[in-house]
């Protein structure tokens, strides 16, 4: 499985990730990758995600890590009727920040789309992990190189 770190300014993407797939390899190549980035920033940074990431465990990993979870809330309802409780209170949802983070949040499959439709995301040609996270990082580099003109442009 692929995995990237985009951030919200401009739409690059910053880090990418090649994991084995399991239940829980999305939540935990983002603790790694994001816990990478705060590190790197010396700071706290917000990290926005979808509902799938809402779960006890990932919101402390990413607090502890200095990472201010933007996690869409998964307040629906359960296949048996019982309401679920959203990991992320409104300490976090009241700021302005959250709602920026959570509209551009889906603009991390922009990047997935045009390695799928442009790069060479559809289908590898290449056997073994290393020559696979290659070409997956080689494809987000690419798409960083296309999307940079239109930066200046703009």
């Amino acid at each position: 499985m692929g995995h990237a770190t985009m951030e919200n300014r401009h739409g690059l993407a910053v880090a990418g990730r090649l994991t084995t797939a399991n239940g829980t390899a999305e939540r935990r190549a983002a603790e790694a990758m994001l816990a990478d980035r705060a590190k790197a920033r010396g700071g706290r940074i917000t990290a926005g995600e979808d509902k799938a990431y809402d779960t006890a465990d990932h919101v402390a990993n990413l607090r502890a890590a200095k990472v201010t979870p933007h996690v869409t809330q998964n307040n629906g309802v359960t296949k048996t009727g019982k309401p679920r409780r959203s990991a992320i209170d409104h300490r976090t949802t009241r700021h302005d920040g959250y709602a920026m983070s959570q509209t551009r949040r889906a603009m991390i499959e922009c990047i997935f789309g045009w390695g799928k439709q442009h790069g060479t995301m559809r289908k590898t040609k290449h056997r073994g992990i290393a020559r696979v996270a290659a070409d997956f990082l080689l494809n987000l580099i690419a798409y960083n190189l296309i999307r940079i003109p239109k930066l200046i442009a703009a």
